[in-house]
């Protein structure tokens, strides 16, 4: 199995949305990088997948007063993400409250710096848009995983190379 490096800059890590109204850092290493294709995804992103970065809510501090978005995921779950009101970008999925688990996703992209990403792994590849191709030793799921446990230990894998 090829494991791509990833070099994990500086922390805190820090990101925001477009029109800088909302702004958050990272305190701690992400659990996992992965791209999700689903269709909530790919129409919130307008792109082919959501960048995807689980991280443990405790380790996330925000600055400014993002709003709640909520709706029905593909998997029949409900969801919510947190949005720029201003400038509308969408930064998290999941409660900046914490949950069950204690975890929320960052929309990866959302960082100032995402030159280092690679992703540990694609779910919901079912219904990735036409076209997208896999690489066989890439892990993927075609929709949701039982759990995130085989991609944070592929992404640790791959931060433990850096």
């Amino acid at each position: 199995m090829n494991v791509e490096t990833v070099i994990l800059p500086p922390l805190p890590l820090r990101g925001g949305c477009q029109c800088g109204a909302v702004r958050y850092t990272i305190d701690e290493a992400p659990l996992a990088f992965y791209l999700c294709h689903c269709t909530n995804c790919q129409r919130q992103s307008s792109s082919i997948a959501g960048a995807s970065m689980l991280t443990r809510v405790q380790a996330v501090s925000v600055e400014g007063r993002p709003r709640t978005a909520r709706w029905s995921a593909e998997s029949g779950a409900q969801k919510s993400g947190q949005f720029c009101p201003e400038c509308g970008v969408r930064l998290f999925h999941g409660s900046l409250e914490g949950g069950p688990d204690d975890r929320i996703t960052i929309k990866a992209g959302t960082l100032d710096d995402t030159s280092w990403l690679r992703p540990a792994g694609h779910i919901w590849t079912s219904s990735a848009m036409r076209g997208f191709r896999f690489d066989e030793d890439e892990l993927t799921y075609p929709r949701q995983p039982p759990d995130y446990e085989h991609l944070k230990e592929r992404w640790r894998q791959m931060l433990a190379q850096g």
